[in-house]
């Protein structure tokens, strides 16, 4: 299970926000080996008066937080940061100083789905990449 959170300034995130969550989207198939079919994204553009960030970033600043299940290698991770930042670099122009992605990790057993626990839930993707 891998869901994703996106934070930006409205102004500069709705414009590419179909565009980015294809490249997001994309990236998680490749690099984590997450099923087609498994697309969980939620954007929030956000007004200036509720996105602050420090000043050495500009109005282009994003946010992009990745919760999955636990499993995947450091390097698959990584591979992963690297390939979105090298992408929404190449195709946006935004800054890589301007780009921020944190991964969060939680226990199957600490994720409720579809009526079940994640530890029990028979999944169609491996986890361990």
């Amino acid at each position: 299970m891998v869901q994703v959170k996106v934070y930006g300034l409205a102004d500069q995130l709705n414009p590419i926000k179909s565009d980015l969550s294809h490249i997001i989207h994309t990236s998680l198939v490749e690099i984590l080996k997450i099923a087609t079919e498994k697309k969980f994204q939620r954007f929030f553009p956000l007004d200036a008066e509720n996105f602050y960030y420090p000043q050495d970033r500009s109005y282009n600043y994003l946010v992009i937080e990745i919760v999955m299940f636990e499993g995947r290698s450091v390097e698959t991770k990584k591979e992963l940061i690297r390939k979105l930042i090298k992408d929404i670099y190449e195709t946006f122009g935004i800054s890589v100083n301007d780009i921020e992605i944190t991964i969060f990790e939680t226990p199957k057993s600490n994720w409720g789905i579809r009526g079940t626990t994640g530890d029990e839930l028979n999944l169609n993707y491996k986890v361990e990449v």
